[in-house]
């Protein structure tokens, strides 16, 4: 008897786990390093454009595929009918394989960071004074990156054993409104500091004076909004596939853009005018701030502006790094779901035996990745640590991915394939011209500008950098 697939309690399950799955670190170091960079308001606007059309594409083509095949990434292309494409299902899941690890690693980081300002906080010990020192450290410990990443990971797991409605919904269904009510309560606190007002004028308002270069401002904004969406891991074809047919993918999609773009634009809020206010952050560099982006802004500059907030910096930071640890979790957990489906629907294995096999390999591969900066710091791919390593291979292979589902959708399947299981739900779809259009022609064309960038960037063409 053919086992029954696990699916969303309803919509708002569905649109809380795809959300959770693209609110993530990304969100909180990239996008407001970006924003600062390329024009505030011009940048915001940039990208929201870019999200409710590229992104919007894509998505509804992830979880079309995945409801229409009731399969994971790995064996969603083979039910579609063309197994000579099944080669992408494996390129889609080698994504998420590889970057789960590393990615682990990065939340063992914020778990540090985050007991840490717990100690701080609520038993009186000193911060460090020296955040810099105190994450060069950390990192270069021989064993605590590991366990770190350990606790991490376990915590992840276990959210992912009890399944998809005990486990992943009910986690998200706690750690999204708690991670958007400290969002929101962090950006209120912020406007509230002296001289706020210049740091949210310099954040929103439009300066076409730093945009010298139009197209990198296009390029960082659809950079960031395609690996914001978690598009091309198999996280959106493989949630797509525990989704109800009566529910409507264009509804959801529309949906999930709105909650990611709302807290990229939250984190800027949260981020942008303490940095402006405290110049501790970076320097001023030709009218704007310079944010460190990614760790640096993490776990060194934002812990310098927290020490000079005095006794309300602990209680910041612990609020802080609460919120980034719930949004690494739920990351984390869409990843490994995407992962723990592909070994279930490819080897017809249980979930407990599946956990136990993506469980394994994260802890094998992320071990690489934590001891990296320590007691393998010797250890280097093409002269990069590790981590670095897994971080640029992955953001070149992703555009690899979408820009093939694009070409095989749009060419090989048919768009109809895809608009028709848009229409399952009973409702009427009014962007049939425009998604044929985006998904031929507009969509691969897009990525590949993507991949170019990110191969100029990582092999520093022409001093190309974003």
């Amino acid at each position: 008897m053919k086992k029954t697939r696990a699916s969303w309690s309803g919509s708002v399950a569905f649109v809380l786990a795809a959300a959770a799955s693209a609110i993530g670190l990304g969100n909180l170091w990239r996008f407001p390093y970006l924003a600062a960079r390329y024009g505030g308001g011009i940048f915001i606007a940039v990208y929201l454009a870019l999200s409710l059309t590229l992104g919007f594409v894509l998505l509804v083509t992830e979880i079309a595929i995945g409801r229409y095949a009731r399969q994971s990434q790995l064996t969603a292309f083979g039910v579609l009918g063309h197994p000579k494409w099944n080669f992408l299902g494996v390129l889609a899941t080698v994504v998420p394989l590889f970057i789960l690890p590393y990615y682990n690693v990065i939340g063992g980081w914020v778990v540090r960071y985050f007991a840490a300002y717990a100690g701080t906080a609520f038993a009186g010990i000193a911060p460090a004074a020296d955040p810099k020192a105190f994450f060069d450290a950390f990192v270069a410990a021989p064993w605590a990156p590991f366990v770190a990443m350990c606790v991490f990971t376990a915590a992840v797991l276990a959210v992912i054993v009890l399944g998809v409605k005990n486990g992943i919904e009910k986690a998200n269904l706690v750690l999204v409104p708690a991670l958007l009510a400290m969002a929101i309560a962090l950006s209120v606190y912020v406007a509230t500091l002296p001289g706020a007002g210049a740091g949210i004028r310099f954040y929103l308002v439009p300066d076409f004076s730093s945009c010298d270069n139009v197209g990198k401002v296009v390029l960082g904004a659809m950079g960031q909004m395609f690996y914001s969406l978690s598009l091309a891991m198999g996280i959106m074809i493989t949630y797509g596939s525990y989704m109800r047919r009566r529910d409507s993918v264009p509804k959801a999609a529309v949906r999930i853009v709105a909650a990611d773009t709302f807290v990229a634009i939250l984190s800027g809020f949260m981020i942008i005018p303490v940095v402006v206010v405290f110049a501790s952050a970076g320097a001023a560099e030709g009218g704007r701030v310079a944010i460190d982006a990614g760790p640096g802004l993490m776990f060194e500059t934002l812990p310098k502006v927290f020490l000079s907030l005095g006794a309300a910096g602990p209680w910041i930071g612990f609020v802080f790094f609460t919120l980034v640890l719930f949004a690494a979790l739920t990351s984390s957990i869409s990843m490994t779901e995407a992962l723990v489906a592909a070994v279930c629907d490819f080897f017809k294995t249980s979930r407990g035996k599946s956990v136990a096999v993506i469980g394994a390999w994260t802890v094998a591969l992320g071990a690489v990745s934590a001891f990296g900066y320590g007691r393998w710091s010797s250890l280097k791919f093409f002269s990069l640590p590790p981590l670095d390593f897994f971080d640029t291979s992955m953001n070149i292979l992703t555009p690899i991915v979408a820009a093939l589902i694009c070409v095989f959708v749009g060419w090989i399947l048919s768009p109809k394939r895809i608009l028709a299981e848009c229409q399952r739900s009973g409702e009427r779809v009014g962007f049939r011209l425009f998604y044929v259009i985006m998904v031929r022609f507009v969509a691969p064309i897009l990525i590949v500008a993507i991949l170019i960038s990110e191969v100029c960037r990582c092999l520093k063409i022409g001093g190309w950098s974003i």
